[in-house]
C-alpha cells in the first residue's frame, strides 16, 4: 500500500470535510455526536488546521482557536441543542432577536434559549465555514466534559468550582477572580497566564460588543451540553439544512437582488453611460482617500507634506463628517436590503472638488470633467458569494421594455483584499498573477494592471500566483508548504479565483471587454505556516491600515491620473 504523504492527508481531509457538508445539506439534518458528525470531526482532526492549534491534544483545551471561533459565531453558540440553516430570512416580523457576531457577517436569529436559526445567504462558503465552527467547538466541549468527572464517576474539585463561581454574586465574582481563573486553568489544561489573557479577551468582546458569554459561563455550558446529552437522547445537538436551501444557493438568490438593486440607482442617477470601475474593498479607504483632505484643511492641517497613510490618523474620528461632505460632493451610499452583507458605495468623480483628494494622487480635472467616470465600490466578499455578486453584477441590464440588453462601460475592475502570506509577514503586500483554486487544477492566469512600481518602498511586495481555499479555518501547514513548492504561490485567500471566474466568463460572454483593467493587490493579515502569525493569535490592528491606505493609492492614481 502507497504511504500517503502529510500534505496528501490533509487534502483528502478537506475534501471529506466539503463532500460530507454537501451530503448532509441533501439529507436535510445530522448530529455531531452520530456516526456523520463523528466523520466531520475525525476529517477535521486528520487535516489538524493551524488555526485551531492544539485541537488534537485531548489534554489541553485549545483557547486562541476557541476565541477566534467564538468571535465568528452568535453569543450562545456553545449551549445550543437545534441549529437550523436555511435560505429564507423569513423573520423579520417575528420576535426571535436578531444576533451578530462580532467578526463575520451573518444573519443569525434566536428562535428560543438553545435553538438558533442561520440565514445562508452568502453561498457555500458560508456553509462549509459554519459547520467547519460547529465541529470545532463539539471537539473542544467533549474534552471540557472530560474533566466534569474522575476515574470514579464522581464531579471533579475543579468542576464543582466553576460552577459554584458561576453562581456567585458579581461582588462576589470580582472577589475571588484569581482563584477562579487558576481552577479554570486546571480545567483546560493551560497555564494560568494564558488561561488570564483569554479571559481578558473575552471580557472586552463581552462588555464592549455584547458578543458573548463569560469565559466561565462559555466553558461550563461546553461541558454540560455534552454531559446533558450523554444522559438524554433528547439532549443532542442537531443541525438541521432546509430542503431547499442548495437549490437557492446555486440559482444565486441573493446576488441577482443585490446587483439589480444597484443598477436601478446607476439609473437613477443618469450615470449608464458613464466610465464604470468597480472596485472590491473596504468602504473607507476610497472615500477617504477622495474626500477627507477637505476635511483635514477645514481642521487647519497643512496636507502638503503628509502621505495617505496620515490621513487616516487625522480623521479616524472624523467619519461622519466626511460622509456629509462627500454626500455633496458626487457620493452615493447603497445599504443592502438583501441579506448579502454587501453594501456598495457609488462616486461621481466629475462632482469632486481637486482640493478635497488627497495630495499624493495627481489628477487632470479638464479630463475627469470630459470622461467623467465613476466608481462603484463594493463591501468585501465571503468565498463563493464573490463570484455571484461579481457574475450579476457584470451582467448587461436585461429588464429593459424592449428587452434588449445594455451593456454598462466597465473599465476597469480592481480587487483589494487581506489574504494569507506565505513568503512575508504580517502587513506585507500581495499582487496576484494568477489565481490557483485549492485541491483542483483550476487556474486563472491574468495580467495584472498593478505591479510592486506602484508602491513606496516602505511596504514589501510579493508579486506571484495567490491559491483560493475553501475557507481560512481549513489551512494546512503540510498544504500550504506543497502549495508555496509547486505552484510559486505567494498568498492565499477565499475569493480571487471566485472573482477571476466571473470577469472571464463575462469576457467570453461579450458582456465586459476582453481589454479592460485587471487589479489584484492583497495586504497580508497573517502567515498561517508561521507560529504566533495565525487569525487565532493576535490581530493583525494598525499593522493593516497601512497597506490597506498604500493599495487604496495605487488603485485610485491608476483610474484617476490617466482617465482618458
Amino acid at each position: 500500500m502507497q504511504i500517503l504523504t502529510e500534505s496528501q492527508k490533509a487534502r483528502i481531509a478537506i475534501r471529506s470535510l466539503k463532500t460530507i457538508t454537501d451530503a448532509l445539506a441533501l439529507r436535510g439534518f445530522y448530529r455531531p455526536s452520530g456516526q456523520f458528525g463523528k466523520s466531520l470531526s475525525e476529517s477535521l482532526k486528520i487535516l489538524n488546521p493551524e488555526i485551531y492549534g492544539s485541537m488534537n491534544d485531548s489534554r489541553i483545551i485549545e483557547i486562541k482557536g476557541l476565541e477566534y471561533v467564538i468571535d465568528r459565531m452568535p453569543k450562545g453558540i456553545e449551549k445550543c441543542e437545534r441549529i437550523i440553516l436555511t435560505e429564507e430570512g423569513q423573520f423579520k416580523d417575528t420576535t426571535f432577536k436578531k444576533l451578530e457576531p462580532l467578526k463575520r457577517r451573518r444573519t443569525v436569529y434566536k428562535i428560543a434559549d438553545k435553538e438558533m436559526c442561520f440565514v445562508i445567504s452568502r453561498g457555500l462558503s458560508e456553509l462549509y465555514d459554519i459547520i467547519t465552527h460547529i465541529t470545532f467547538l463539539y471537539i473542544e466541549s467533549t474534552k471540557v466534559y472530560t474533566k466534569i468527572k474522575d476515574d470514579y464517576g464522581n464531579i471533579t474539585i475543579e468542576w464543582d468550582k466553576l460552577e459554584k463561581y458561576i453562581n456567585y454574586s458579581n461582588t462576589e465574582k470580582k472577589k475571588n477572580l484569581d482563584s477562579a481563573i487558576w481552577n479554570l486553568s486546571l480545567i483546560l489544561g493551560r497555564p494560568f497566564s494564558e488561561t488570564k489573557q483569554t479571559y481578558r479577551y473575552f471580557e472586552t468582546n463581552r462588555e464592549n460588543h455584547k458578543s458573548c458569554n463569560c469565559f466561565f459561563t462559555t466553558i461550563y455550558e461546553m461541558g454540560k451540553r455534552i454531559k446533558d446529552e450523554k444522559e438524554s437522547d433528547k439532549k443532542d445537538l442537531v443541525i438541521y439544512f432546509s430542503p431547499s436551501l442548495i437549490n437557492i444557493i446555486g440559482q444565486q438568490h441573493f446576488g441577482k437582488k443585490w446587483a439589480e438593486n444597484i443598477k436601478n440607482k446607476i439609473y437613477q442617477l443618469g450615470l449608464e453611460k458613464r466610465p464604470l470601475h468597480i472596485i472590491s474593498a473596504n468602504l473607507h479607504s476610497i472615500v477617504n482617500t477622495l474626500y477627507a483632505n477637505k476635511i483635514s484643511q477645514n481642521k487647519g492641517f497643512d496636507s502638503h507634506e503628509k502621505n495617505i497613510y496620515d490621513f487616516y490618523y487625522e480623521n479616524q474620528d472624523e467619519q461622519k463628517n466626511i460622509k456629509e461632505y462627500a454626500a455633496k460632493h458626487g457620493f452615493y451610499e447603497i445599504k443592502d436590503k438583501f441579506e448579502t452583507h454587501i453594501d456598495t458605495q457609488l462616486i461621481d468623480i466629475s462632482k469632486i472638488d481637486i482640493k478635497s483628494i488627497c495630495p499624493e494622487i495627481n489628477i487632470d480635472m479638464l479630463c475627469i470633467n470630459e470622461t467623467k467616470p465613476v466608481i462603484l465600490v463594493m463591501d468585501y466578499a465571503f468565498g463563493a458569494q464573490a463570484f455571484e455578486l461579481m457574475e450579476n453584477l457584470l451582467a448587461p441590464d436585461f429588464s429593459t421594455e424592449n428587452k434588449k440588453p445594455k451593456k454598462f462601460n466597465i473599465r476597469s475592475i480592481s480587487i483589494m483584499g487581506k489574504a494569507g502570506i506565505l513568503t512575508g509577514k504580517k502587513g506585507d503586500i500581495m499582487l496576484a498573477t494568477a489565481h490557483v483554486f485549492e485541491g483542483t487544477s483550476d487556474n486563472y492566469i491574468f495580467d495584472n494592471d498593478l505591479t510592486d512600481k506602484d508602491f513606496t518602498e516602505s511596504v514589501d511586495v510579493y508579486t506571484g500566483p495567490v491559491i483560493t481555499v475553501l475557507g481560512t479555518s481549513l489551512q494546512n501547514k503540510y498544504v500550504l508548504t506543497r502549495l508555496q513548492a509547486s505552484w510559486k504561490a505567494i498568498g492565499l485567500e477565499m475569493e480571487g479565483g471566485h472573482y477571476q471566474r466571473a470577469i472571464s466568463s463575462a469576457k467570453i460572454k461579450g458582456y465586459i471587454p476582453g481589454n479592460v483593467k485587471i487589479r489584484y493587490a492583497y495586504y497580508a493579515s497573517d502567515n498561517p505556516i508561521k507560529s504566533g502569525q495565525t487569525l487565532a493569535e493576535a490581530a493583525l490592528g494598525e499593522e493593516g491600515i497601512k497597506p490597506t491606505y498604500f493599495i487604496t493609492e495605487a488603485i485610485i492614481k491608476k483610474i484617476l491620473e490617466d482617465p482618458c
